[in-house]
């Protein structure tokens, strides 16, 4: 019992080493954040000569460069037109734009998209119908089939469940012709069904805590960024440096992200600059992307972790690269915690002194303050009720903890070495046509066990008269047993 002890206090530590990152993401966002919003305003009005050609394409300098937008889709009926509609109405020079339609659909979403593309491109549009019938290497194979037949030099990637502004390429193209090394750029994610129900809105404030703060912190002072699989334009020369788009992670787009800088290219993170989409307001289809991007974060990070660890970088960069593709160990560190204050509580091993119990709430402390701070910061920097962000904060700590079955499963299997195929999220756009159902499994069980062991586990701790890590335990109970339940629920009304 001795050696679970020390390790639930390694696992505490390590935690709360996460938790102060988050205060650290807020600190260097703050230090960065006015100054480059106002060098990416200053380049675009010096580019465009003050007033960006929005009405007038022809007259946008001769000089942009030819770009193809890739648009992967994989059975997505219910959103496959809304995509096309929105990437065929960018508004950018006559000639100089290509869209490519990366289709491995096996359902009617090919006929639909067949019939859409063919219209567009009796107006005129340049737009191809790709179609692969094997869905090797899912997302992406798709893209890099897609790149060996792309006639731009540059790539704009798209998800189906996204409706980009039609300015977006006039937006996002200067910065690489004003920097010949800058390998990719990234826009901000924007929500469009944010207000829809209480697991939309808890997304759109992890989403923004991410995009705003996050991804701000770390292009801002010339740290590793990642690539968030959409929204967002590559050059080709730097994909094929870097060694093309590889499908041996989950998460394609941040393994190419990290092997562009690896390889001596930029990035630009151009906070302004929004594309919405649509956030999966089922729990499970939630918590399948949540599995998708926990297990692919793990993968990459045993990928490249060595290689940027051996790179001749400072070692603050390394430190954040390290601890960037390994975030999602915080979800089996929390699972520990919960599963094993109750045996801790029951043992006959000597209590600790207080002033151990109380370094390690303090330890707690500051590993659940860090991520509410970042969202915090977040909203108000978007403008977004601070009030309401107050009240959904408990439920956006519990949400966190309930989640922390499904992506410890997701991180096992990824230090395991067991490979599994890339689900898609479902979307149901605006007029759903078809209901996609998301990937269900019996871990609602677990969930409300452990939810259930942890209501036990902080009866206990009242019960022996502590009361400093008890309220803790009922965060961590509510968390599985919401989880457990709204899972549960989904579930039954999908089948």
């Amino acid at each position: 019992m001795t050696i679970i002890i020390l390790l639930y206090f390694l696992c505490a530590v390590l935690l709360t080493f996460y938790g102060i990152n988050c205060h650290v993401m807020v600190h260097l966002f703050k230090r960065r954040y006015r100054e480059r919003v106002s060098a990416d305003n200053k380049a675009l009005s010096e580019f465009y000569g003050g007033r960006l050609p929005v009405n007038d394409p022809e007259s946008a300098p001769d000089r942009l460069p030819k770009i193809t937008t890739q648009l992967p889709i994989f059975n997505e009926l219910n959103v496959a037109e809304r995509i096309i509609d929105a990437v065929a109405a960018f508004v950018y020079p006559t000639g100089k734009h290509e869209i490519q339609v990366l289709d491995d659909s096996t359902d009617e979403t090919r006929a639909i998209v067949a019939a859409k593309v063919d219209a567009l491109r009796e107006r005129g549009v340049n737009i191809k119908h790709l179609i692969r019938d094997n869905h090797h290497g899912f997302k992406a194979g798709a893209l890099r089939e897609g790149l060996t037949r792309a006639e731009g030099e540059f790539l704009a990637i798209f998800d189906a469940d996204f409706v980009p502004p039609a300015d977006f390429l006039l937006k996002a193209m200067p910065f690489f012709l004003l920097d010949g090394k800058l390998g990719f750029v990234q826009a901000r994610w924007g929500h469009l069904n944010r207000h829809e129900n209480i697991i939309t809105r808890l997304q759109s404030i992890g989403i923004n805590g991410h995009f705003m703060i996050e991804q701000s912190a770390r292009n801002g002072n010339n740290l590793f960024m990642n690539f968030n699989g959409t929204a967002g334009v590559f050059r080709k020369q730097a994909i094929v440096e870097a060694g093309n788009w590889q499908d041996d992670t989950l998460t394609e787009d941040m393994d190419i992200s990290y092997r562009i800088q690896l390889s001596g290219w930029g990035c630009r993170y151009l906070i302004n600059l929004v594309a919405p989409a649509e956030i999966p307001r089922n729990i499970n289809a939630f918590k399948s992307q949540q599995f998708r991007w926990a297990k692919g974060s793990i993968q990459t990070a045993l990928k490249l972790l060595p290689r940027i660890l051996r790179a001749d970088y400072r070692r603050f960069v390394k430190l954040q690269a390290l601890m960037h593709l390994t975030h999602y160990v915080i979800h089996p560190l929390m699972l520990f915690l919960a599963v094993m204050a109750l045996p801790i509580l029951l043992s006959d091993q000597p209590q600790l002194p207080s002033a151990a119990f109380g370094v390690f709430g303090i330890l707690i402390l500051l590993s659940c303050t860090g991520p509410s701070r970042l969202y915090f910061t977040a909203e108000y920097g978007l403008n977004n009720s601070t009030l309401r962000t107050f009240w959904l904060m408990p439920i956006m700590i519990c949400f966190g903890c309930g989640l922390a079955i499904n992506n410890t499963k997701a991180v096992i299997e990824a230090f395991g070495g067991k490979q599994s195929g890339f689900i898609r999220t479902p979307k149901n756009g605006y007029l759903k046509k078809k209901n996609y159902r998301p990937a269900g499994n019996t871990l609602f069980c677990i969930e409300l066990f452990i939810g259930l062991w942890c209501l036990v586990g902080m009866a206990v701790y009242f019960a022996s008269d502590l009361y400093l890590v008890g309220h803790f335990l009922l965060l961590y109970a509510a968390g599985y047993l919401y989880v457990g339940l709204l899972s549960w629920h989904h579930g039954v009304k999908n089948t």
